[in-house]
């Protein structure tokens, strides 16, 4: 195997429960990623799932993808995702060349991101590459209690500022040797630029989880 997609799924989040396995238009949540991730078997060689859980694992299993079993001292709110990718590659031995990161709290992707990407990662000889959305916002600091603008001067229209970008989560790619610099990503990465309603799609809460419902329902999902 030379490039593979990873999702990191463990258990025991805080925010909103049990959410890797809650049902988003009909199938866990994270099924979503690993259907994504199967459209594209001429990029990737295979699609695991890294877990510290038994009923994740038994859902990877049931939608077609591996299972990386996740020791627990990697499966903490404090374990950084870098880690779950570095036991990944670690388990897999030397033969891995590119890992695709799918985090499941992103369910939603336009259709052809992973090969728009991996074009680009390809073609411009990037190190590693991870998707950005412009951010709309006017945004600043509070100082000794006043607000001080950031990206804009007071009175500025909102369709004149310089884009500032966000990091929207869809899709990383990356490779042992940045892993190894205990890092997803490095200062020579590819940010790949996406304009989609799915980029504002992270689930953490409730409030995240019911958009992505409205978002399923009105695209017929």
């Amino acid at each position: 195997m030379k490039n593979i997609a990873i999702i990191p799924a463990r258990s025991g989040s805080k925010r909103l429960a049990g959410k890797n396995t809650k049902l988003l238009g009909g199938i866990p949540l994270l099924a979503h990623s690993i259907i994504y991730a199967q459209q594209f078997p001429d990029l990737l060689d295979a699609v695991f799932v890294s877990t510290n859980d038994a009923e994740i694992k038994a859902i990877a299993l049931e939608y077609g993808a591996q299972v990386i079993d996740r020791p627990e001292d990697l499966s903490t709110d404090y374990s950084p995702t870098y880690s779950c990718l570095q036991h990944a590659s670690d388990q897999l031995g030397s033969s891995i060349e590119t890992l695709y990161l799918l985090q499941p709290t992103n369910p939603l992707r336009p259709q052809n991101l992973l090969r728009e990407a991996h074009t680009a990662f390809v073609n411009q000889g990037g190190s590693s590459l991870f998707t950005v959305s412009a951010s709309p916002h006017k945004l600043g600091k509070i100082t000794n209690r006043r607000f001080v603008p950031f990206n804009y001067a007071i009175g500025q229209r909102s369709q004149d500022l310089d884009p500032l970008f966000f990091e929207n989560g869809l899709l990383y790619i990356t490779t042992p040797a940045v892993l190894a610099k205990n890092a997803v990503f490095n200062e020579e990465a590819i940010p790949f630029e996406v304009d989609h309603p799915f980029a504002q799609v992270d689930i953490d809460t409730l409030a995240d989880f019911e958009y992505a419902e409205y978002l399923v329902q009105k695209n017929n999902l």
